[in-house]
């Protein structure tokens, strides 16, 4: 399992994940599921992965091959139009892949070769986009009224996100909601953990990125850490009170 998520911004994008997979408790591993395709001054495209490692990997070289390939012919992220013509596209690779690793187990139908994304960025002339490609390879798009997209272990960091973040949020303050987030479950489920992969972009800046890498005892993340466990137990103990609790 792991947990990824993006918010979009008046004022640009945030994206975070986690890089934890796991097949069982005794094997672990380490895998970055953010990935960034960037041509200066012309496009910033962002990917968040999420599902059957093998999937989500091939799914990504096949991207970087065909963008580097200046003989493909159809679209490829370097040419795409638009952000949503490019996730569709995304969508697409993304099917055909699924369909072949199904064929390679396909005595074992219960072998799931499933993978999520998150696609976002900004192409010059347009302004910045969202979605979230499933499985079957379509798509949906973040909104004003919905901002953030999440793929994977998703619960138990959505409620700092449906309180904290609306359309007009600072990208500073969308990042440290996105980051609460991603601790909040951490602490609580074991197949999500650092390092955290954070990347804000700015809107019309076209590849001037801010990007960080956050391990577990990161200063800034501890810090975080404890200042929102603090927060949490002061605001808890000053809730209203039963009536009998005032009774002498």
């Amino acid at each position: 399992m792991t947990y990824c998520l993006a918010i979009a911004l008046d004022k640009g994008l945030v994206f975070a994940s986690d890089s934890r997979t796991h097949a069982g408790v005794d094997n672990i591993n380490t895998y970055r599921k953010m990935h960034s395709f960037i041509w200066e001054k012309d496009r910033l495209l962002v990917l968040l992965s999420a599902g059957n490692l093998a999937t989500t990997q091939a799914v990504v070289r096949r991207l970087e091959a065909e963008a580097k390939n200046d003989k493909h012919e159809g679209v490829t992220l370097k040419n795409a139009n638009s952000i949503s013509e490019a996730a569709e596209y995304v969508g697409r690779i993304s099917r055909e892949i699924q369909n072949y690793q199904q064929g390679l187990v396909k005595q074992q139908s219960s072998f799931n070769v499933g993978a999520s994304f998150i696609f976002g960025g900004q192409i010059q002339g347009s302004t910045p986009e969202l979605y979230q490609i499933y499985p079957e390879g379509n798509f949906i798009g973040a909104s004003p009224e919905h901002p953030f997209l999440q793929i994977g272990e998703t619960k138990y960091g959505k409620p700092i996100l449906d309180r904290i973040v609306k359309s007009n949020t600072s990208l500073e303050d969308a990042a440290r909601a996105a980051l609460v987030s991603l601790d909040s479950t951490i602490r609580s489920n074991l197949s999500v953990g650092p390092p955290i992969d954070l990347l804000i972009y700015e809107k019309d800046s076209l590849c001037n990125e801010t990007q960080i890498n956050l391990k577990l005892n990161h200063p800034y993340l501890a810090g975080l850490r404890k200042q929102w466990n603090t927060g949490l137990r002061r605001v808890f103990d000053e809730l209203p009170r039963f009536d009998w609790e005032s009774k002498p």
